[in-house]
């Protein structure tokens, strides 16, 4: 109970609040009910009542509605009451899913975020895919092309925007596309939209490398010399990053002396020996 700095108006006297009433303390008269609480609604279906949210996940790019639709579950019923909850789900399905253009971008952003997961990329990359796919929609690019095709492109285009390495051929590895169709959508985004892509920093594919062929640090350290070295002499313009950053560690791994071949380096950038072969007597 608190006190109000309203006074009655039929007796003058003081006015109290109680609970969602305001009342006069002499006559009684309820002055206003049902207050309006500006404090977050919390709410819980839970028994304990200890459970305060009532909201559902976050909005994402991720989702062609933004994650604002429902779902109907499934409960354990039988005979006619199953068939009406088949119906019913169905129904919910097709009314949530109108149009051709949307089934489309739930099948396309279904599989960035299948890649974005397998691939341990970000919500920022994941997100920002969905936007060029939704993009290159507007931009009638998907006709006639493979959706699979153009998610994987626009996962590998957000890679490269983000500055996180992975190469083409990483993507269609973990991708349900060909390397055709990921090069015929990257084309036709690069093309039509003016996508905002540059080359990759070699650096950024040293980690990974000496991780995937088991090498040092101390050699991690010195082929990131190698490859500032690299820019220094001009030999990254006009040659593939991750064929530079594999002869890098190629050549940190002989003066460390770490077991590690140019087939090796070869194998795990996804070049060829001749790559690394030339680039290590540039480098040399």
């Amino acid at each position: 109970m608190s006190t109000v700095s309203e006074a009655c108006p039929e007796c003058d006297a003081r006015l109290t609040a109680t609970g969602d009433e305001t009342v006069c303390s002499e006559c009684g008269l309820v002055v206003r009910a049902d207050r309006i609480d500006h404090g977050p609604e919390w709410r819980h279906f839970d028994d304990d009542g200890t459970d305060p949210r009532r909201t559902g996940a976050p909005l994402t790019r991720s989702r062609h509605d933004r994650g604002l639709s429902t779902e109907i579950g499934s409960t354990r019923q039988t005979g006619r009451k199953r068939r009406q909850w088949a119906r019913l789900r169905r129904q919910h399905t097709r009314a949530r899913i109108p149009t051709k253009r949307e089934r489309n971008q739930v099948y396309a952003f279904t599989e960035i975020r299948r890649l974005a997961g397998q691939e341990s990329l970000g919500d920022r990359v994941r997100d920002h895919a969905c936007t060029l796919f939704r993009e290159a929609q507007d931009a009638n690019l998907i006709q006639g092309r493979s959706l699979e095709g153009f998610a994987a492109a626009t996962v590998y285009v957000a890679c490269r925007v983000a500055g996180v390495a992975r190469t083409r051929s990483e993507i269609v590895a973990a991708a349900k596309a060909t390397r055709a169709e990921l090069t015929a959508a990257f084309d036709a985004m690069n093309r039509e939209l003016g996508l905002p892509v540059g080359p990759v920093d070699p650096a950024e594919y040293v980690p990974r490398f000496v991780s995937q062929l088991g090498l040092s640090t101390a050699t991690e350290r010195r082929a990131r010399e190698y490859v500032e070295q690299a820019h220094d002499r001009g030999l990254v313009a006009g040659r593939n990053p991750a064929g530079v950053a594999a002869a890098c560690v190629y050549a940190a791994g002989l003066e460390t002396g770490a077991d590690c071949t140019q087939r090796d380096a070869a194998a795990i950038a996804d070049v060829t020996a001749v790559t690394i072969r030339n680039t290590y007597s540039k480098l040399e």
